[in-house]
């Protein structure tokens, strides 16, 4: 987080002190540097330069519109899965010709969106999901560009819940099935076979399983182009990690030079060099270490086998650590006290699993201000009311400048769409 650092004892954000931003827009609240957004998203920009190559950024990670829109400045994609997000991407001014939609459960609303808004391409994961989307096509007079979410069944070595490339996992087609269904798909009348897919998980520090996934899609390709199905371009997902203070990942730089150099070979010795279009669905890598988590210490409580930090953010602002057991670092934003405690930092929320980060080093009293770092992916987006909280405010900060990029939301907000029965 090389945009986040201390300067003369106190952390900034890029040239603003979070003691500022607290002071001006109240705590909880997600701070996001504009200058490390950029940076993320041209290592990848950079390394794909010269290529028929596009970055799909996956918003499911954060698909604030601010965030959107600087992004699509910059030429990317986007990776959604939803409808919603779709309007997000046009509202922040985002171009549909460079979207594609994934996901396992797509409504017909949802395709006739997209059709409409004619996307790049569905990433379509079932036989059932090409017949819908054929039907949906043909009565509205189009046809739909498809490539197929291949689950290759390649271990990607991280957490169970964001793991998505097993046999058991709900996503994409299996690789042994995925022959027939390409099949299939050639035979439907409102479709065009364009690609393939597959993404194999998040938060992968190494890219072997990643270039292991490849060589599958490679070997399908090939067995497709001999039937006939000739495809226009490979997805090879997402699923780069971040550090969070446990490990560093491989650096984007060279993970995709390995990447182009495998596609690169095979194009040479398959098909005379000719290339194929390559399509990136980074989330996390964009905007992991683009954000912090900045909140409030309100009491210290001390018992006989914890000692609690209980700060005013809860885990309805941050559900990594309760969700998957996330560990993320938490530091006080104004360096230099004496002594310290073995703290759990905990929220306000009615649950037990309310917490933030267990056994942590502290040295602070209420009133103090801690950060949670590289909470810029998974955080916003995974945000909930419960307990009838408003979802936080969301600052920006450019350099010196500060921009409110979202506003705290009231409990007036929270309960304006229900009604009393009369």
């Amino acid at each position: 987080m090389s945009h986040f650092e201390y300067k003369d004892g106190v952390l900034h954000a890029e040239g603003v002190a979070l003691t500022a931003i607290a002071e001006e827009f109240g705590t909880p609240a997600y701070v996001y540097s504009k200058a490390q957004l950029l940076e993320n998203f041209a290592a990848y920009a950079n390394a794909a330069a010269g290529r028929d190559a596009l970055v799909c950024y996956a918003m499911k990670a954060n698909s604030n519109l601010a965030i959107l829109d600087l992004l699509a400045r910059q030429g990317a994609g986007f990776d959604i899965v939803s409808g919603g997000e779709l309007l997000r991407v046009i509202a922040a001014g985002g171009d549909p010709k460079k979207v594609i939609f994934s996901g396992v459960g797509k409504s017909v609303e949802e395709m006739r969106l997209a059709l409409e808004h004619d996307i790049l391409c569905f990433n379509v994961e079932s036989i059932p999901e090409l017949h819908r989307l054929n039907e949906v096509a043909g009565s509205m007079g189009r046809k739909a560009r498809v490539s197929l979410r291949v689950n290759p069944n390649v271990d990607a070595k991280t957490h169970p819940y964001i793991a998505t490339g097993l046999k058991a996992n709900k996503f994409g087609v299996a690789f042994s099935d995925a022959l027939e269904t390409y099949r299939v798909a050639a035979t439907l009348p409102h479709l065009d076979v364009a690609g393939i897919d597959c993404h194999i998980g998040s938060q992968l520090l190494d890219d072997a399983p990643l270039l292991e996934a490849l060589d599958k899609l490679i070997e399908l390709i090939d067995t497709l182009g001999a039937e006939g199905i000739h495809l226009h371009h490979l997805d090879i997902g997402g699923g780069l990690g971040i550090d969070y203070g446990d490990g560093a990942p491989v650096p984007v730089g060279e993970y995709l030079g390995r990447l182009f150099k495998r596609i690169d070979a095979w194009r040479a010795e398959k098909h005379g060099g000719k290339p194929i279009k390559v399509i990136f669905e980074p989330g996390r890598s964009i905007v992991g270490n683009t954000g912090v988590l900045l909140t409030k210490v309100e009491f210290l409580k001390h018992g006989e086998e914890k000692n609690f930090c209980i700060v005013d953010a809860a885990m309805n602002d941050m559900a990594r650590p309760a969700l998957y057991q996330a560990w993320m670092d938490m530091q006080p934003v104004v360096q230099g006290k004496p002594g310290g405690t073995v703290f759990d930092v905990v929220g306000p929320i009615c649950e037990s699993g309310d917490w933030l980060a267990r056994d942590r080093d502290l040295a602070v009293e209420p009133g103090d201000l801690l950060v949670m770092k590289t909470a810029g992916a998974y955080g916003m987006t995974m945000a909930s009311n419960y307990n009838t909280r408003g979802r936080v405010a969301e600052v920006m900060v450019d350099g010196s400048k500060t921009h409110l990029v979202r506003r705290r939301e009231t409990p007036q907000e929270l309960f304006a769409l229900e009604s009393l029965i009369k």
